[in-house]
């Protein structure tokens, strides 16, 4: 836990072969981090540019593309979660997430099944198998959750998302108590993506005489306030997408600003090193009422935030099975 007082967990956002056998452990026994996510993006930067991966490759070659793909991703999620154990096992976090097969997204049964099988793979109890927040993934979730899975809601933009993947959690959490009612619970964390607001819609805010900057930890305070309100012991809060591009922002500013009570922040190593050396304060998140005044001011400046949810959501499936496509085709070239 970075914050102990205020319950506030600070994971990475990166996963690499070399690092995880060297700076990774180092980050854990600091208290700096206390988890760990991954996703198709991260690895195809990982897995075709690291030459930590070659000597696999090469045991592994006569390997199809898709199954040598899995091979080096549960690896190293497993030695991650392995280097995280002792913090699960102190009710710290401890936690890692793996990503389904992204072109899956629209495909219940095949996530399912997926995670089921990622999870068996990896064998270790402090993974997460990362589901997307669409209608077909809020039944996976719902599914791995009955068998004991923890999951990582992931792609969330909306607050409709946050609710419906609320609803998914406690009905898979409710199957899961029916069978085994004495059992520790699976854990879950809802994945609130941030920066990509501030990206899409700045230029429309400045234009309006509105602030920049502020869109994307607005609607991410919004969502909080939605999971904050359930009072569930076994969901948290996540903020992802909190790298900033530019230097119009500090570099920690969307860990800084959502430094919430109870809440997960996921961040990329940069980011990171410039929130552990700045002057870390923990904030309140502003009321609902604050958050509808500022979204009733983004609604007169004719700025439509459904339209801005379908389209993060759409381009961020997109880009991630546009990764996934291009691990497997270079994989497959490299054969």
């Amino acid at each position: 836990m970075y914050d102990k007082a205020l319950n506030f967990s600070l994971w990475c956002d990166f996963l690499e072969r070399d690092f995880i056998d060297k700076d990774f452990d180092e980050l854990i026994k600091k208290g700096i981090i206390n988890g760990a996510t991954s996703n198709p993006a991260i690895f195809k930067n990982a897995i075709l540019s690291s030459s930590a991966y070659d000597a696999a490759k090469e045991e592994f070659r006569k390997k199809e593309p898709k199954k040598l793909y899995e091979i080096l991703a549960t690896a190293d999620i497993r030695s991650a979660a392995e280097s995280l154990l002792k913090n699960f096992i102190n009710g710290d976090d401890g936690f890692v997430s793996i990503e389904v097969d992204p072109c899956f997204a629209d495909d219940a049964e095949a996530m399912y099944r997926e995670g089921k099988h990622l999870y068996s793979t990896i064998g270790m109890p402090n993974v997460m198998i990362k589901i997307p927040a669409t209608k077909a993934g809020y039944e996976a979730m719902r599914d791995l959750l009955k068998k004991g899975i923890s999951v990582n809601a992931t792609l969330v933009f909306s607050p409709e998302q946050t609710a419906k993947c609320i609803e998914a959690i406690k009905e898979g959490i409710a199957g899961f108590r029916r069978y085994f009612p004495k059992a520790n619970l699976p854990k879950t964390v809802i994945s609130i993506f941030v920066s990509r607001f501030d990206r899409l819609l700045d230029e429309k805010m400045a234009a309006a005489g509105l602030p920049t900057g502020k869109i994307g930890t607005m609607n991410a305070s919004k969502c909080y306030n939605i999971i904050a309100k359930e009072n569930l012991n076994y969901v948290k809060p996540l903020f992802a997408s909190t790298g900033v591009k530019g230097d119009d922002l500090p570099k920690d500013y969307y860990v800084s600003e959502l430094m919430y009570p109870g809440c997960v922040n996921t961040a990329p190593l940069e980011t990171i090193g410039a929130f552990i050396s700045g002057d870390q304060k923990p904030k309140m998140p502003p009321s609902d009422a604050q958050i509808e005044e500022f979204f009733a001011r983004v609604a007169e400046a004719k700025i439509d935030m459904k339209k801005a949810y379908k389209k993060l959501l759409d381009d961020g499936l997109a880009a991630f099975e546009e990764a996934f496509k291009e691990i497997i085709k270079t994989l497959k070239k490299e054969k």
